[in-house]
């Protein structure tokens, strides 16, 4: 086998890694900031992790968190329950890093 071919395989086993990495931090993030949600509704128990569970779902949709966002304001919306989109972006953006980490610790 060539040093090209090594490299390419290289590369490509790094590309499928990283793509991995990539989906397993999105849906956890999205099943973290699902929970949150759930919190600020008030669900709790097998109903939060349910919520959450569709939130993780939305974001199969499009690329990038815009359908989550959608998704949860439409769900706030419909309970009466006033976040602002800067609240729901922060939340969002401390959800995506405590899925880096866990995901990078390997925690569950």
């Amino acid at each position: 086998m060539s040093s090209f071919d090594e490299r390419e395989r290289a590369f490509e086993n790094k590309y499928a890694h990283q793509e991995k990495y990539d989906f397993e931090v999105e849906a956890r993030c999205c099943k973290l900031f699902g929970l949150w949600v759930a919190a600020q509704i008030g669900l709790g128990g097998a109903d939060a992790m349910t919520y959450a569970t569709s939130v993780v779902e939305a974001n199969l949709e499009e690329a990038g968190f815009g359908d989550v966002l959608r998704k949860v304001r439409k769900d706030l919306d419909d309970k009466a329950i006033e976040i602002s989109e800067h609240m729901l972006n922060v939340e969002l953006e401390k959800a995506l890093k405590e899925a880096q980490r866990q995901i990078s610790e390997g925690t569950r």
